[in-house]
């Protein structure tokens, strides 16, 4: 039994436009829920530090979400620049050991594999090809709020700006980690369509 062109690929390979769409709400969704993850693992004790009242000093405002935006980067292996005297210093603040979960590294590519391997059986992959290529849509979604939150989560004191360096956020976290485990899930999931 054949199936509907709107649901398969149009070539065999390249996903149809439907696809397409549920990659980019598929994205879109990931970037929420590995914030809301990390949000969840590491909220409380960055609320509690000494950066967020620190930074509630400077600023009004203690920013623990902005501070958690920064360590959902850091997941990504994006570093986050930190002005200082001497110029700025770039961190990573899961691998510069302060007292977050180096399991915080695995929610990206877990989040991302799920929802790439959902494009591809949601989406009917037939091959492993045509499903990486499905799953590897979930970059659409990801890719705009990876470049909008390095600027969201940004911290300005006086002259000064902190946050997520911009052209790693775009490059790792807004297109490497989504084409890479999206596309990895999307191959999977093309297993599971074909049953």
């Amino acid at each position: 039994m054949s199936r509907p062109e709107s649901t398969a690929t149009t070539d065999g390979i390249a996903p149809a436009s439907r696809t397409l769409g549920m990659g980019a709400i598929a994205g879109l969704l990931s970037y929420a829920i590995t914030y809301a993850i990390t949000y969840a693992m590491t909220g409380e004790q960055i609320a509690n530090s000494l950066a967020a009242r620190i930074l509630e000093l400077a600023t009004g405002d203690p920013g623990t979400w902005k501070l958690v935006g920064w360590v959902f980067y850091s997941t990504h292996y994006v570093t986050s620049e930190i002005p200082g005297l001497f110029g700025s210093t770039a961190v990573n603040l899961i691998s510069r050991g302060d007292g977050f979960s180096a399991a915080l590294f695995v929610i990206p590519p877990v989040v991302l594999l799920i929802a790439g391997g959902l494009v591809a059986v949601v989406g009917r992959a037939e091959t492993p090809l045509s499903g990486a290529f499905g799953g590897a849509s979930v970059a659409i979604g990801y890719l705009p709020l990876a470049i909008a939150g390095a600027f969201l989560f940004s911290i300005s004191v006086g002259d000064s700006t902190a946050g997520p360096t911009l052209v790693t956020a775009a490059l790792l976290a807004g297109l490497v980690y989504p084409l890479v485990f999206g596309g990895v899930g999307g191959a999977l999931g093309s297993f599971v369509s074909n049953r």
